[in-house]
């Protein structure tokens, strides 16, 4: 590490938001913006965008001269060629050159991975992950990503994309439409687009008394779902249950093939807490093989809401510089 280059640049590429900080050899965010990821109908606005927020983040610290590298978590994220490939939730398809593309706007070496990989990665250095060489990471956003640690190291698969929990499919009536264009993901229920329309579908089909009834159904959000369980609403409940409840029959898969100390969750909706976490652990012991059960802790992430992501990326940014 050059100590005349103290810092490195941590971006969390999200289907809504990316977020972007500069963080010392310490682990310490200095310096945080954000941008609106939709925003951007064309990709090369979208990287502009970047630029020009880091370069008004690199001011505060004391230029681009500071900065070793930039690493950048983002979906399907490609670690060995620093490429965005077939996002589902991204409004750009195809192949991109995400690292190239920010490489040359701001001559500062970029390396990318998976959004996923890199909140593990954050997990693992700064969060509860500490101590573990076997987790699963499980981003919980717009989309459902994973990031699996076995024996120490992330696992990226022979073309950089292994690790894709969130496009398992789960169930097989072929009701729900993935973003990804299949059906019936663990995505398509899990995440929190998949909690608001789990709202919507039991308000069409139940007749259980509800607050959610109040607002208009395709403006509902996980929130909503969120805060009328919270004000001891029963349908808003049994949502949350249900969630609860698909994605731990999901761990106890997740489980049988890589026997990890913990699935830790991570984003947004993780933050619901017990409403989530119950039906979860309560699923995932019911459905695990007997010698692991008992033995498999699901933990919320460690780390503030942004920063996981942020800090593994981060992490990818002092790699960044010794590869060029």
């Amino acid at each position: 590490m050059v100590t005349c280059k103290p810092y490195v640049v941590g971006i969390d590429c999200g289907g809504t938001n990316t977020v972007m900080g500069i963080v010392d050899s310490r682990g310490k965010v200095v310096a945080k913006n954000a941008i609106k990821t939709k925003a951007y109908i064309e990709f090369n606005d979208f990287i502009d965008a970047i630029a020009r927020s880091l370069s008004e983040l690199f001011e505060q610290v004391g230029g681009p001269q500071m900065i070793t590298g930039i690493g950048i978590g983002a979906p399907n994220g490609n670690y060995y060629t620093g490429t965005i490939e077939y996002a589902p939730n991204l409004p750009w398809k195809g192949i991109l050159p995400l690292a190239d593309a920010l490489y040359e706007r701001l001559g500062i070496p970029v390396a990318v991975t998976n959004d996923a990989n890199a909140a593990a990665i954050g997990e693992m250095t700064y969060g509860a992950a500490r101590g573990m060489r076997d987790f699963i990471e499980i981003t919980l956003g717009t989309g459902v990503g994973s990031g699996i640690v076995i024996n120490g190291e992330l696992v990226y698969g022979h073309d950089g994309f292994a690790g894709e929990l969130g496009h398992v499919r789960i169930r097989h009536n072929g009701n729900r439409m993935c973003g990804c264009g299949m059906t019936d993901h663990l995505e398509c229920y899990c995440s929190a687009t998949g909690v608001a329309r789990t709202a919507r579908e039991f308000l069409a089909t139940r007749e259980t008394p509800s607050a959610l009834r109040n607002l208009v159904p395709e403006e509902i959000t996980s929130k909503d779902v969120f805060d009328a369980a919270m004000a001891g609403d029963a349908l808003a409940k049994e949502i949350f249950d249900f969630t609860g409840r698909i994605m731990g029959q999901a761990f106890a898969d997740f489980v049988a093939f890589s026997a990890p100390e913990a699935i830790i969750l991570f984003g947004g909706l993780a933050n619901a807490g017990d409403l989530l976490m119950k039906p979860i652990v309560k699923a995932m012991e019911e459905n695990l093989l007997q010698i692991w059960k008992g033995k498999i802790k699901v933990l919320p992430s460690g780390l503030a809401s942004g920063d996981a992501a942020v800090l593994g990326a981060s992490a990818l940014g002092w790699k960044a510089k010794n590869e060029n």
